[in-house]
């Protein structure tokens, strides 16, 4: 059996590309994309505004390097250490652990992948749509496995999976980082409570 490396690679990139991105993202986050202007997002980052478009072109551009940038992160720090595992049932939990992992330690990129998609042109959409729909396809398809194991709760799977997203995504919603459980603690309790969701309670 395949087990997840004990040192993960860092959340997020230390490259300036990849500041400016987290930054945008938390203004986005906070005060919605229309809302959101370059000159701020330049202001925040430290560059003047033609400094800000030598690493993006325009707003939308940055909305859709921000959108990227978030669907690296879940393939870095979620798709890849589940894919490394056979066990369809700590697939499941690696799953769930490691994105609700991701949106405590940083909520802004990945949670406008949800929010504010619509303000890309239809081609980045597609494009986005498509990464998110492997992701989605991965955790339905462990639900699948668990299934056709016994282990799964009689429960449709594509509800299953999707339930199982937006109660992870909420927490970007209600977790606050000085709030009185540590992440670890959030993390490890929503981890338990979706499991026990969807998992079968009796014994195989």
């Amino acid at each position: 059996m395949t087990t997840r490396p004990n040192h993960p690679p860092p959340l997020f990139q230390d490259d300036r590309a990849g500041s400016i991105y987290r930054t945008a993202a938390k203004m986005i986050y906070e005060k919605g994309f229309d809302a959101t202007s370059m000159n701020e997002i330049a202001e925040a980052v430290e560059l003047t505004k033609p400094g800000l478009y030598y690493y993006v072109k325009g707003k939308k551009e940055l909305l859709f390097a921000i959108m990227s940038f978030a669907m690296d992160q879940l393939d870095r720090n979620v798709v890849a250490p589940a894919n490394a595992i056979t066990d369809p049932h700590r697939r499941l939990e690696t799953i769930v652990r490691e994105h609700a992992r991701l949106l405590t330690h940083e909520p802004g990129a990945v949670a406008i992948l949800i929010d504010e998609i619509g303000g890309l042109p239809a081609d980045q959409q597609a494009a986005i749509t498509r990464r998110k729909r492997d992701y989605f396809d991965l955790l339905r398809g462990t639900l699948d496995e668990l299934r056709e194991r016994g282990e799964l709760r009689a429960v449709d799977t594509t509800v299953a999976a999707f339930s199982l997203l937006g109660m992870v995504m909420w927490l970007a919603r209600w977790y606050l980082a000085d709030g009185e459980l540590s992440s670890d603690e959030v993390v490890r309790d929503v981890t338990t409570i979706a499991l026990a969701a969807v998992l079968d309670p009796r014994p195989t």
